[in-house]
């Protein structure tokens, strides 16, 4: 059964920092494209960061770059997503989702194939 599941999320002031994982089971990350998304409340779903196959290529929402870092580690079979200087607006839910055919463009596509659960990502004082 191929399966993501998300982790690392919580509760961090403004300022703070969290390091999201997406772990695979059930098939190898390696072939597969890489996105994270998040969801907030009364909002659509919207492309955080997506990452190549090789790893070589990332991008980045505006409201991304220059904080957040996308990274895979394929022997880990796990894609992280390392957030920094964390703001309120920040608050979602994150999700990863793979996709063995999409590139990882600056505009995201949001139609990935497979989809974790969701991790909460709460940004307050």
């Amino acid at each position: 059964q191929l399966q993501l599941v998300e982790s690392g999320g919580g509760l961090v002031q403004p300022g703070g920092s969290l390091r999201l994982s997406c772990a695979a089971s059930g098939f190898t990350l390696d072939y597969y494209t890489i996105g994270w998304f998040r969801q907030a409340p009364g909002k659509e779903r919207e492309g955080v960061s997506c990452i190549s196959r090789s790893g070589g290529k990332a991008n980045y929402a505006d409201s991304a770059k220059g904080r957040f870092t996308i990274s895979r580690d394929n022997a880990k079979n796990t894609v992280y997503l390392q957030m920094n200087s964390l703001k309120p607006e920040d608050t979602a839910v994150y999700y990863c989702a793979a996709d063995p055919r999409l590139g990882c463009y600056s505009r995201f596509n949001i139609d990935y194939d497979y989809w974790g659960q969701g991790t909460q990502v709460t940004v307050s004082s």
